[in-house]
């Protein structure tokens, strides 16, 4: 299936990252704003309490399922953003490790941001994401 993401790198800018800088979708193309996706259980409960990367993989599994609710995979996610609740910066990289490693080649562009709260009880990550896919 053809997919309606490009990403764009930059000779000029530090190939340190490990996301794109940008991406494009055509105008034809259908966006698919997600909430931020959360680690909660089906019941509600959080998952992973006081393990940011479990949380970080318990919100990607959710926002799978939400992708596939909206006609779409991760391979059509445009741009994140990875919120994570602490000052510490190896907390932060627990949580983007496990977001890197789940969208591999599809190195979207994204943001990692420290934060002081979440919104749910025991909350420590968070991912926002858009996605574009062919208008069909």
């Amino acid at each position: 299936m053809a997919r309606a993401v490009t990403l764009i790198r930059s000779d000029f800018l530090s190939d340190v990252a490990e996301y794109a800088y940008a991406a494009t979708a055509p105008a034809d193309a259908r966006l698919v704003f997600l909430a931020g996706a959360c680690p909660l259980n089906e019941d509600g409960s959080t998952a992973a309490v006081g393990d940011y990367a479990g949380q970080a993989a318990k919100a990607l599994e959710n926002m799978r399922t939400a992708l596939a609710a909206a006609g779409a995979t991760i391979e059509d996610v445009i741009s994140t953003r990875v919120l994570v609740a602490s000052s510490r910066q190896r907390d932060l990289v627990a949580a983007w490790e496990v977001v890197r490693d789940a969208f591999g080649d599809h190195d979207v562009p994204s943001t990692l941001l420290g934060v002081t709260v979440l919104g749910y009880d025991d909350q420590l990550v968070e991912i926002e994401a858009v996605a574009a896919v062919p208008d069909s």
